[in-house]
């Protein structure tokens, strides 16, 4: 399977700061804010990536994260010239997802629970139909909600509806066969000009292949969007550290647990940044 990191968006909630800086190199906490997803990749086992971003922000990835050969993987990148939608990565990513499954991850999206690297990696075997999580929210309004029948089985996703007809919605976490190219370039924009994600998921549910899986309540979700979820986000990760012990989106451990690089590895990059604590953390592998 392979896995497409979106992250493009213009980050206008974050304005002034993401007028010069993209969103998802604004860090949460000790680190930058796309770690949090590239490790989710990492974790369920994918290790060919592909990042979409805009033009101007293309550059400080590769700086910031190269080929991905330092961290025993390959990173590509494209450019997304037109924010139009999420559904357009799998069109922007045709090539790379060729005759492969993909993961595509939303580029401001973190999640977390000690179950999680188990969940994705069992997800990340699939290779047919379509995977999404389903989450609970207090504000089903902002996301794509789903609607489930009486024996809890999807029945109809809507995106960002102003009447939810439930509160559980689909995070930025997607699953799905190499047909998922195939269907983005055959839907139609929303009324909001969008090639939306929902549309992509609603052809697998008429098709009657997608599967919803529940994610537990402990489970920490943040859509770092804005500069309140930002710092909530910041709050819960060093909180959860502490707690627990162990570095959440640290990519170098999730390659390190993998196998894509050794301890010694992990080391060699720590030595870059030996003053901050992150870097220190890795010296600890």
């Amino acid at each position: 399977m392979k896995g497409i990191i979106l992250a493009a968006g213009k980050g206008t909630r974050l304005y002034p700061t993401a007028q010069v800086v993209n969103k998802q190199l604004i860090p949460v906490y000790d680190k930058p804010l796309i770690y949090y997803p590239l490790t989710t990749l990492l974790s369920a086992g994918i290790r060919e990536i592909l990042i979409i971003s805009s033009q101007k922000d293309v550059a400080s990835f590769q700086a910031l994260l190269g080929d991905g050969s330092a961290l025993g993987i390959s990173i590509s990148y494209e450019v997304q010239h037109v924010q139009c939608g999420i559904a357009d990565a799998f069109r922007i990513g045709e090539s790379f997802i060729g005759d492969d499954p993909v993961c595509l991850i939303l580029g401001d999206n973190i999640f977390w629970n000690k179950e999680i690297d188990s969940i994705l990696a069992q997800c990340a075997q699939m290779t047919q139909g379509a995977l999404v999580f389903g989450l609970h929210s207090e504000v089903p309004q902002q996301f794509g909600v789903i609607e489930f029948d009486k024996n809890g089985i999807a029945i109809s996703i809507e995106e960002k509806p102003i009447n939810p007809k439930s509160n559980f919605i689909v995070p930025g976490l997607y699953f799905f066969d190499a047909e998922v190219t195939d269907i983005a370039k055959h839907i139609k924009p929303s009324a909001r000009g969008e090639y939306e994600i929902t549309s992509v998921i609603e052809a697998y549910l008429k098709q009657g292949t997608l599967k919803v899986l529940p994610l537990s309540k402990d489970t920490v979700w943040f859509d770092a969007g804005t500069p309140e979820r930002i710092l909530e986000a910041s709050i819960a990760v060093r909180a959860l550290q502490k707690e627990y012990g162990v570095s959440i989106g640290c990519v170098e451990e999730a390659s390190c647990k993998k196998g894509y690089i050794t301890a010694h590895d992990a080391h060699l990059i720590a030595e870059q940044m030996k003053n901050s604590e992150y870097g220190k953390y890795l010296f600890s592998l």
